[in-house]
């Protein structure tokens, strides 16, 4: 995919860009909402009506009954899934349509199906749940809600596995490796009852035995952001910061996470910080915008990155800028929206609405 901005945009200093940004906000009013993830940058977080986790946002989007427009700045899966769970009397639009997501790529379609059907000599429907996370594309949250599935994110990774043990033998889990393990890890699941499907080999790599002796079937997918951070990160902190603290985010590797004080969503860490006593020290091991807003936020305690010099960047996030909000509220009606297509939105609805019921 192609994209440009027109010159005007591109150049244009930021000063004129905010006064564009809010002139739109200001004729439209409440039948427009922009939303933002914890990761985009900060002049964009504040120009959105609401800030949060994948989840969170997703909920906003599910509940704005007065709003027609909605701007989400993030990545492609967040807006299809703001399009899943709207009507047709609201538009969805993504200021930059190049914001994509390695993980969620890491799950492609056709692997995912290829995969279920070798699991449904294991029992598929009648034994095993599908779970999707987040980040993935409108299609395999479809996949997920067919076979009886839902969607979770990072909030409520755990309350998703409660859902699936309640009604099934075993979970599937995709994309990311290291949330599935960690939540499994932290629910009471032991490491040797889960196992790691392998797209890249036949049958996932696994034997017969281990898929039949496992509870959880994680597909091997990561965030390449949170698998830069490393024991040795926290080892250092602790050293040069003896009563510092840190907080993490859940797809990091669990050596990492069981080394930390704390892991959790975007959300979990916003919070952390916040009620953190004044003149705290806590290193985050999550994306550095939100690093930095943290540290501006609460300045009456020292926040760092969790990796020192590593630049923990989400290059997709961090595509987004005020040039790309100015361009989309200045066009809305005349750029293309992001729209899932009948039967995949409907499909996708089941297994979101699940998630938003899970809480």
């Amino acid at each position: 995919m192609y994209f440009s901005l027109p010159k005007e945009y591109r150049e244009a200093s930021n000063e004129e860009l905010i006064e564009r940004i809010n002139s739109v906000r200001k004729r439209l009013g409440s039948k427009l909402t922009i939303l933002a993830h914890h990761y985009q940058r900060m002049e964009l977080v504040g120009h959105s009506d609401h800030i949060g986790d994948s989840y969170g946002l997703s909920k906003i989007a599910a509940e704005k009954e007065e709003v027609e427009y909605i701007v989400f700045c993030g990545v492609h899966f967040m807006a299809e899934s703001a399009d899943i769970l709207t009507d047709d009397s609201k538009t969805v639009f993504l200021p930059n349509p190049l914001a994509g997501c390695p993980m969620a790529d890491m799950a492609e379609m056709a692997d995912v199906l290829e995969a279920w059907e070798y699991l449904e000599e294991f029992g598929g429907d009648d034994k095993i749940m599908p779970i999707s996370y987040m980040n993935t594309a409108a299609g395999l949250k479809a996949f997920t809600g067919k076979h009886g599935g839902l969607i979770c994110t990072s909030s409520n990774a755990a309350g998703a596995y409660k859902y699936g043990f309640e009604q099934k033998e075993k979970l599937f889990f995709f994309p990311d490796e290291h949330l599935g393990y960690n939540t499994g890890i932290h629910f009471g699941i032991k490491p040797e009852e889960m196992i790691i499907w392998d797209f890249s080999r036949e049958r996932g790599g696994l034997t017969e035995d281990q898929i039949a002796k496992s509870k959880v079937i994680l597909w091997k997918g990561h965030c390449h952001v949170h698998t830069n951070f490393k024991p040795e990160h926290i080892e250092k902190f602790r050293v040069d910061n003896p009563d510092g603290k840190v907080v993490v985010h859940p797809e990091c590797p669990h050596d990492v996470v069981k080394l930390a004080d704390a892991f959790g969503s975007t959300k979990f860490i916003v919070d952390y910080c916040q009620n953190a006593p004044e003149g705290s020290t806590i290193a985050i091991g999550t994306e550095l915008n939100l690093v930095n807003r943290m540290a501006k936020t609460f300045s009456n305690k020292q926040i760092v990155g969790l990796s020192g010099e590593t630049c923990a960047v989400c290059a997709n996030m961090y595509r987004t800028t005020l040039n790309d909000l100015a361009y989309t509220l200045e066009n809305l009606d005349d750029i293309k929206p992001i729209r899932v297509p009948e039967p995949t939105k409907s499909d996708a609805l089941t297994a979101l609405q699940k998630m938003l019921t899970v809480g």
